[in-house]
């Protein structure tokens, strides 16, 4: 809203810094951040209110992780509720609505909310004490991605071609396979996240780190000079998308306030499930595809734990982990929870830099 004062820059020069990305960027992550600190204890207050807080923990999981899971029951969660909306409402006053990119990753984060609001509020009613069935949330996840892929394909033509970290001159072209490919990306980054949502701060930290690196590759794919320079492709529009990770930012910063450890509140499968699938679409759009690999290599890591646990039991009949994901096999061996948090963290920020470096390393 505020990007269309810059239009009157003629009639009143100031209003021309609304025209400018890093401006509009920096105060979208603050306004987000200042959306989820102010409304935060509110927020929480009335979750509780609700009875809308982590249910007992029975059965074979509670066996493995005893008291950690134990100690979380009647904690608030739906706490993406907030994250969401803070991020749409800052999106809506400092970004350019006009933008295509803009409107699919706001339809792709709203689709994801309203399905993993749905799966929390079945599980905390007690209606389903698991959520929705896996295979009904799959098939949401899956016709979401197949309708946006569907329209990036015969809409926005987008290249269908995968360019290959730290190498300039490779490119495979997928053609009209690249549909299939952009929905495993959704998909698989939007179940990767709700799985990594395991420990107090653990995924939100994690997602604040991909937030940051997107937001400067956004920045730079949207900027003909900068990606000229640095050999990347040039999508023009793109650069508006620096907004709408700054805004992520900004309000990952401001719910880790309340969910760092020990946690005052969840962010749920209303939360995790949006957030991976919006990291997951705006790396298309940027056509980071493949360096969303490293860049997300927590989240990566972590949903491949729980892939091999699956196989290896049904194969073999022995698990490779004590228990999966793997941020829980650690809390097996002993290790502390804010430990396990703050060492993931710290891969998460390696693993940044890392995926910053192919920028030049090409």
């Amino acid at each position: 809203m505020f990007y269309y004062l810059s239009q009157l820059r003629y009639e009143f020069f100031p209003l021309n810094i609304f025209k400018y990305i890093t401006f509009r960027a920096s105060m979208a992550a603050v306004t987000t951040f200042l959306i989820c600190i102010i409304f935060g204890p509110w927020f929480i207050r009335k979750l509780r209110e609700w009875n809308l807080g982590e249910k007992p923990v029975l059965g074979a999981r509670q066996d493995m992780l005893g008291e950690s899971l134990v100690a979380k029951t009647g904690t608030p969660t739906m706490g993406g509720i907030l994250i969401i909306g803070s991020i749409l409402l800052s999106v809506f006053l400092w970004a350019d609505l006009r933008n295509p990119y803009i409107l699919l990753t706001m339809f792709t984060m709203v689709w994801l909310a309203v399905l993993g609001f749905f799966d929390d509020y079945l599980k905390l009613r007690g209606i389903c004490k698991n959520g929705l069935p896996a295979r009904t949330k799959m098939i949401w996840q899956v016709l979401l991605a197949g309708i946006v892929s569907f329209y990036l394909y015969t809409q926005l033509h987008i290249a269908t071609t995968l360019d290959v970290p730290f190498l300039k001159n490779l490119a495979i072209d997928m053609g009209v396979f690249y549909m299939l490919f952009v929905m495993a990306i959704v998909v698989g980054t939007s179940n990767a996240v709700n799985l990594t949502d395991g420990l107090d701060g653990l995924a939100i930290g994690c997602t604040l780190m991909v937030a940051t690196t997107l937001g400067v590759l956004c920045y730079i794919t949207g900027n003909i000079n900068m990606s000229s320079y640095l050999f990347i492709p040039y999508i023009p529009e793109t650069g508006e998308l620096t907004i709408y990770c700054a805004a992520m930012v900004g309000a990952s910063l401001g719910f880790l306030w309340f969910n760092a450890h020990p946690a005052d509140i969840f962010m749920g499968d209303v939360g995790a499930l949006s957030l991976g699938g919006t990291i997951g679409i705006i790396a298309v759009f940027i056509k980071k595809e493949l360096l969303l690999v490293i860049l997300g290599g927590v989240f990566v890591w972590e949903a491949l734990s729980v892939i091999i646990q699956v196989a290896s039991y049904k194969l073999r009949q022995k698990r490779i982990f004590l228990c999966s994901p793997y941020h829980h096999h650690l809390q097996k061996l002993n290790w502390k929870e804010s430990k396990i948090v703050i060492r993931f963290w710290i891969v998460a920020i390696v693993l940044a830099l890392l995926t910053l470096t192919t920028l030049k390393i090409r």
